[in-house]
């Protein structure tokens, strides 16, 4: 793990949709084969912050750095090409297609994407469900095929957003295994997650975003001391 230079630098992140300003200096950072979770009550700024690194806000000002290169005047399509990947919390599969070919259909943005065999033996109920069209699968199934989507194209930079969000609790301890999987082979991942008990184990560092500014950073060994504290900061 390269702990000299972040995968991702963001720093001072500004973003607008329209007139409404909704990121107000956001910054954080994520090293090689690190996880770490972006906090927060809803309509804290977490999505938003995923999708202005990505350039999909109406106007962003800031710092963004991908693997020490700035990103900030790059379109949205050479973004995804640096090797990153997005899971939007709504999935985006093609609820016509099968699940091999929503697998299939993905473009290359980075050399090293997952085999359909490594897939289906990280997902086994994508194999079992390969050829079942989309609007046939659960839930969780469609979080997995989301998944394993972006894992086809060879981003190791994985920007997931509410993975768990509706999910069993069977296919969410599901996830955090692939998770855990992917850490370890050395993907680099920010999580967007409500579910903190399922995130607390999986991430480095936790990024609390409020009212569109980062307002509190806990390490991993700092989880028990600041219990109280987070508890205050996600309370609905």
């Amino acid at each position: 793990m390269n702990k000299t230079l972040p995968i991702l630098r963001v720093q001072d992140l500004h973003a607008w949709y329209g007139e409404s300003h909704i990121l107000h200096g956001v910054s954080f950072e994520v090293y090689e084969g690190e996880v770490i979770t972006l906090l927060g009550r809803n309509g804290a700024g977490r999505t938003t912050t995923l999708r202005a690194i990505l350039n999909m806000t109406d106007r962003r000002a800031g710092h963004i750095d991908v693997k020490g290169k700035s990103i900030m005047s790059m379109p949205d399509h050479h973004i995804a090409h640096l090797g990153i990947g997005y899971c939007p919390e709504e999935r985006g599969i093609f609820a016509g297609l099968s699940t091999e070919e929503n697998l299939m259909l993905l473009p290359v943005v980075a050399p090293g994407g997952m085999t359909l065999d490594e897939i289906y033996q990280m997902f086994p109920n994508l194999k079992s469900r390969a050829k079942s069209p989309g609007t046939l699968l659960s839930g969780g199934e469609q979080q997995m095929l989301a998944l394993a989507r972006i894992l086809r194209t060879g981003a190791r930079l994985l920007l997931l957003d509410e993975i768990t969000e509706g999910l069993a609790p069977v296919i969410v301890k599901k996830l955090g295994e692939v998770i855990l999987q992917l850490r370890s082979r050395g993907y680099t991942i920010v999580l967007i997650e409500q579910n903190f008990r399922f995130a607390a184990p999986l991430a480095d560092r936790h990024y609390v975003i409020e009212n569109g500014s980062v307002i509190e950073v806990i390490n991993r060994d700092e989880i028990n001391s600041k219990s109280h504290r987070l508890s205050e900061l996600l309370a609905v």
